[in-house]
């Protein structure tokens, strides 16, 4: 059941109004607030990354790593960094870089064959962080999947049962921040064990300005 699509374009149109302008374009963020969950139970941990119909106003920083004729396509397509094997192998018991580069990228992209050295490599950085690569075919279109990787979002629950993530910025049409966040609501719902029903408020925020409810 997607939000009202007229109460939706309001609150779009009001959280734009109620934030003061500032020398900066202001991310718009998307707030649902869940009931009747336990973030503690590991059936009910969530995390999911969803392509949106619209970038969501920030590029995401993304990550290939691969070998041979991929690594080249990759670098081809515009890739903000290409990692290759032996390169992967040299990061192997330096938790400071994998550090580093997990913070530095917001989404990675492996050739599905180099998963297994990822694991060993990586694994204990990008794990906790919900960034563990997207596997791909070494045949696969990887222009595509760097485009679709530029307009996903990923929601994550933490300690609370929050899920937040950006949606747009101020200079965006009204009427694609609502499509994103309608994309977002549907993943949502089918992903939630009693749908909607599991969502007590949906708000929108700009960076610096106040919370707008959106009605259910």
């Amino acid at each position: 059941m997607p939000l009202d699509n007229k109460k939706l374009l309001q609150a779009v149109k009001e959280v734009k109004e109620k934030s003061e302008k500032r020398n900066f374009a202001q991310a718009i963020e998307l707030v649902v607030n869940l009931k009747d969950i336990d973030p503690k139970k590991p059936e009910n941990r969530f995390q999911e990354s969803i392509e949106l119909p619209y970038p969501p106003g920030k590029e995401n920083k993304i990550c290939v790593i691969a070998s041979g004729e991929m690594a080249l396509r990759a670098k081809r397509e515009g890739a903000d960094l290409v990692i290759q094997r032996d390169e992967l192998e040299a990061l192997a018991g330096d938790k400071k870089r994998g550090k580093k580069l997990a913070s530095a990228y917001d989404f990675f992209i492996a050739e599905a064959p180099l998963m297994p050295l990822i694991g060993r490599t990586l694994g204990t950085t990008l794990g906790p962080q919900g960034k563990m690569p997207t596997p791909v075919p070494p045949t696969a279109d990887i222009k595509g999947h760097i485009e679709r990787t530029r307009k996903t979002v990923l929601l994550k629950m933490r300690a609370q049962p929050v899920l937040q993530c950006r949606v747009g910025n101020e200079k965006m049409p009204d009427e694609e921040i609502a499509e994103n966040v309608q994309a977002t609501i549907r993943r949502v719902e089918g992903k939630l064990k009693r749908g909607i029903k599991n969502v007590s408020s949906v708000y929108l925020k700009m960076t610096m300005g106040p919370p707008v409810r959106v009605e259910l």
